[in-house]
């Protein structure tokens, strides 16, 4: 009878740090959704770069990203100029109003007591992919309704062809 309470004890003790543990880490959250229709080639492009490697100030597939270095790629690749920070991004490009937030619009966050520290790429339905640290180690989905990312949440910009070469 001691056994099974204590199997039950134990049980109830890992479920409980599993479904905690998640809950308090947003950031490494990761959602493989598969890509609606309709997705603007730049977020068709990035959701296949799920699972790169986070490096601090590379930005290619080959070395991997940082989160700047990530979106700046992407955009490349459609052939959109971007500045290398986030900062830069954010200064540079048109405000959107979170309301009117589309698929391929730049998300921007406070991480590290500055306005624009962090930036990701608009999916639909509330999500957004990026580079996001070290500690997370890739480029990964993740839900912008999560209490950390509202909380850090500094703003929306629309990337625009003007800033193409």
């Amino acid at each position: 009878m001691q056994k099974n309470k204590t199997t039950s004890q134990l049980l109830l003790f890992i479920i409980y740090s599993l479904i905690s543990g998640c809950s308090s880490t947003p950031e490494t959250e990761s959602v493989v959704k598969p890509i609606p229709a309709r997705q603007p080639k730049a977020v068709e492009y990035a959701l296949t770069l799920q699972g790169a490697p986070y490096r601090y100030g590379k930005d290619n597939p080959r070395e991997g990203f940082d989160c700047s270095g990530f979106v700046r790629h992407v955009y490349s690749t459609q052939g959109v100029r971007l500045p290398r920070t986030a900062k830069e991004m954010a200064l540079a490009l048109p405000t959107i109003p979170k309301y009117a937030i589309q698929s391929g619009d730049l998300v921007f966050f406070n991480i590290n007591g500055q306005v624009f520290s962090h930036v990701g790429i608009y999916i639909n339905d509330n999500h957004f992919i990026h580079a996001p640290s070290q500690r997370t180690g890739k480029v990964l989905v993740s839900n912008l309704t999560t209490d950390y990312w509202q909380q850090h949440f500094s703003g929306a910009r629309r990337p625009i062809y003007s800033l193409s070469k």
